[in-house]
């Protein structure tokens, strides 16, 4: 049914009006724009709304440096042209990256690098930044469906927009929540987080050793690949506080 979505998928907003997708599934037509998709999974459709994935947004507030001394504190060197790889992030943040390439903004391809639009989000994030999500999960569903590698997001959500619009579901195979579909204490764990007196610690595998250059040619974050942990970090991003974390955690409950 989703690849059924997604082969009849149209836009049908014109520039005077808001964006919004067509489609049908089982002969049952489907109309979304952000308000109907918010109310559908009950979220908000007001705040912030880019779509910039080439270019660093230009948004009041936003400056690339400032984001970028914060995502790698130990290079005094930072710069809007640097290569952004994620071998050198804190574990905390790498949970923030996480939510977004699997929940937010879910695309193919590797893990070993951020894109600017990904680096705008975690700002968002962290600095608390409201962001128009029902918006951007519609723009997300048109660049899948316009790239030919690109996965097919969304598939959990389009379910509940499916049973909302009344299509029957009957004889359909159901498809397991992955792993990292859901976020608790287990998505930490198996990050190598461990809460040590109310304080999130990292405390990777003593067997396994750096895997830093092994990373940068992964296909999949280190923390999903069966039977290995993830790699070890500097003695300074040993020791995280939970803040980053309930900030995550805030934002995908509001």
């Amino acid at each position: 049914m989703v690849k059924e979505f997604y082969s009849n998928l149209r836009m049908v907003s014109s520039p005077n009006e808001k964006f919004a997708l067509s489609s049908s599934v089982k002969g049952e037509r489907i109309y979304l724009n952000a308000r109907i998709l918010a109310s559908i999974i009950h979220i908000p459709h007001t705040g912030l709304y880019v779509f910039e994935h080439k270019k660093w947004s230009e948004v009041e507030g936003f400056h690339p440096n400032q984001i970028l001394s914060l995502l790698y504190p130990n290079d005094p060197n930072v710069h809007p042209n640097m290569a952004l790889t994620t071998n050198r992030l804190s574990v905390d943040h790498r949970l923030v990256h996480h939510l977004i390439i699997h929940q937010i903004l879910p695309t193919g391809g590797g893990y070993a690098k951020l894109s600017r639009m990904q680096v705008f989000l975690m700002w968002c994030i962290l600095s608390k930044i409201e962001f128009c999500f029902p918006l951007l999960m519609l723009k997300t569903m048109v660049r899948a469906f316009s790239q030919k590698k690109s996965v097919l997001p969304f598939g959990s959500i389009l379910t509940k927009v499916f049973q909302h619009c009344h299509i029957r579901l009957e004889g359909e195979i159901a498809t397991k929540l992955k792993k990292e579909d859901t976020y608790n204490k287990s998505t930490l764990n198996r990050m190598g987080w461990k809460k040590q007196e109310g304080i999130w610690t990292y405390c990777p595998k003593v067997d396994q050793g750096p895997r830093i250059a092994i990373e940068e040619h992964e296909e999949n974050p280190p923390w999903e690949a069966q039977g290995e942990a993830a790699p070890a970090q500097d003695q300074a991003q040993g020791i995280s506080s939970s803040t980053d974390y309930d900030r995550v955690m805030e934002f995908m409950r509001s």
